[in-house]
């Protein structure tokens, strides 16, 4: 079978809450039971239905305790019995709560099928908890053609492995490095030899280059 991927989108959400079939809507109404019914019934959670005892856990009506007396499963709505409240006209009408918002404290158990349905899943509960106490047997596996094999088969002597002669190979003589100078210590070496080979040489005297006097002619020219 193909897996099916869950609806992530809101639209899609929505649209499979307020489209589902009755029997998908009896779900959407499971509210949890009181500590008490826990334990009798080995159940955490179960439907609401006309006729249980509620107890309301959240909202504006916190705390307030009573009898189911309607459900609505267009609106997914459970109205209880004594909660109402005043209209303008002076009228009153029941409130409606969401069944997510309620704690059973009694179930009413006049259904034969209700009280199967308690009983199946009491004893699913009660197996599951039994497999879990149990500690895991220890599996012994023995195998028998492993056995057979090795039994058969004839021992076979270990080879001699031959020994490699090593070679001997000839050490070459360490290279000696030869250390690099660094480029600032290299200029001020050939600065130092510059200087110094100026210093041998004779400064040679610069003479000055006289100056040719054009003779004067009796013109004045």
């Amino acid at each position: 079978m193909q897996a099916t991927k869950p609806v992530t989108k809101p639209t899609k959400q929505r649209k499979m809450l307020f489209q589902a079939p009755d029997h998908i809507r009896h779900k959407h109404f499971a509210a949890p039971l009181s500590p008490k019914l826990r334990t009798s019934h080995g159940v955490r959670v179960l439907p609401v239905r006309s006729g249980d005892t509620v107890h309301i856990m959240r909202g504006d009506h916190k705390g307030f305790e009573g009898k189911v007396t309607r459900i609505d499963r267009e609106k997914y709505r459970i109205y209880v019995e004594g909660l109402t409240r005043e209209k303008v006209d002076g009228t009153t009408i029941s409130v409606p709560i969401h069944p997510s918002k309620v704690m059973i404290t009694g179930l009413n158990l006049d259904d034969k099928w209700r009280k199967k349905v308690l009983e199946r899943r009491k004893e699913a509960r009660e197996k599951m908890e039994g497999i879990e106490e149990k500690p895991p047997e220890e599996v012994v596996e023995i195998k028998e053609e492993v056995i057979k094999e090795k039994v058969g088969i004839e021992e076979k002597p270990p080879k001699k492995k031959l020994k490699r002669r090593k070679r001997k190979v000839a050490k070459k003589p360490a290279e000696k490095k030869i250390e690099e100078k660094p480029k600032k210590q290299k200029r001020v070496e050939k600065t130092k030899k510059k200087k110094a080979a100026e210093e041998k040489k004779p400064k040679a005297k610069k003479t000055r280059a006289k100056r040719k006097t054009a003779k004067k002619t009796e013109g004045g020219t």
